[in-house]
């Protein structure tokens, strides 16, 4: 197939889809209305309604095991059989010391694998993504499995601390015949824009205030998405559903609605108004949400967006496989709706925000 641009079309050698897939979100619930109400009296506005919060005994490490877990419960394979573990985040708990290889090892991956750890802020899952694609499609393994996952913060009273939550997903990429959804194609779009930043030994990322929606987020956001489908030939009415990366309710939607998508479309994988932005989890998490109840022959639109700046674009088409594996593993929503709500002071220990009291 030939047609204007296809040559930066991301397509592998041989077909690659998505053999599993899981989902982990912490239990801990912290409202948005109790951050409003210690920094502002109840007098500020809202933008989810509550977020997770990881527990005391809980790091991108623990979560991403569990995530996995799943995806492997899903895909039905030896755990052997992978042989990549990539894990994209941006509060991997160690600075020097992988997270991959821990997971490897607690799934009965290890020791014949490639690990490694992904960093580009909330995109760092779906960039470990493009890579499985990259490396099983080019026949070097048969499965590889992708990671997104955070426990994010933002600091105290900042406008990032109603949103910054913890969870993510996990993606086994294997040969298209054992999938349960085939990639078909993708794109990736990339500029320097500044737009959020963390130095090293610094607590809390900085951002840049409303510079973060435009030119960061929705110029790479719709510019991905519009040269995908313009390269595949499709329009947003061609996709059953989409997904985008959802630093808050308004930015995935408002992204939708300019690419011509319906809410309709896009309700299965909004999550953040419920669990907030889990960073590099963020647009993988969303589909997670969307496979748990796509059907075959379905058409899937995923965005990724990560501050610095860019996007990844996935068309992904749902196989038969996907029904007689969804019930594998918990859902999405059981995770979502498996909630201990917190206040502030909890979570303020939980997040060790009280620096020098470890």
């Amino acid at each position: 197939m030939s047609f204007p641009g296809s040559d930066k079309i991301l397509r592998p050698q041989n077909p690659v889809g998505i053999a599993g897939y899981g989902a982990y979100v912490p239990r801990f619930r912290l409202p948005a209305s109790e951050v409003s109400r210690v920094w502002t009296a109840g007098l500020s506005g809202t933008p989810v309604t509550e977020k997770a919060v990881a527990g005391l005994d809980e790091d991108v490490i623990t979560m991403s095991i569990e995530a996995s877990r799943n995806a492997l419960a899903r895909a039905g394979i030896d755990p052997q059989e992978i042989r990549a573990v990539w894990v994209g985040s941006e509060s991997h708990p160690y600075a020097v010391k992988p997270s991959s290889t821990v997971v490897a090892e607690a799934i009965g991956a290890a020791p014949n694998i490639q690990a490694a750890d992904w960093e580009f802020a909330c995109k760092a899952g779906s960039e470990a993504m493009q890579a499985a694609i990259g490396l099983v499609g080019s026949h070097m393994v048969g499965y590889a499995l992708s990671i997104g996952m955070d426990t994010a913060q933002g600091r105290p009273g900042d406008a990032l601390e109603y949103t910054a939550a913890a969870g993510g997903a996990a993606f086994i990429i294997g040969p298209a015949e054992n999938s349960l959804a085939v990639f078909q194609g993708s794109y990736s779009f990339v500029t320097d824009t500044p737009d959020f930043w963390r130095r090293a030994h610094e607590t809390y990322p900085s951002h840049g205030d409303r510079f973060t929606g435009e030119p960061a987020y929705f110029k790479h956001t719709i510019t991905a998405a519009e040269t995908l489908m313009e390269m595949m030939g499709a329009t947003a009415s061609d996709y059953t559903w989409a997904v985008f990366h959802q630093p808050n309710v308004k930015f995935p939607s408002r992204a939708a609605q300019m690419l011509g998508f319906t809410e309709e479309q896009i309700q299965h994988g909004l999550l953040s108004g419920e669990i907030g932005n889990v960073y590099a989890g963020s647009s993988l998490l969303g589909l997670s949400g969307i496979l748990d109840c796509a059907r075959p022959g379905d058409r899937i639109l995923m965005v990724s967006y990560g501050s610095g700046a860019g996007s990844d674009a996935f068309d992904i088409l749902v196989t038969d496989l996907i029904t007689e594996r969804q019930g594998k593993a918990p859902g999405t929503q059981d995770y979502i709706r498996r909630r201990t709500e917190i206040d502030y002071a909890l979570y303020t220990r939980y997040r060790s925000k009280l620096k020098g009291t470890d």
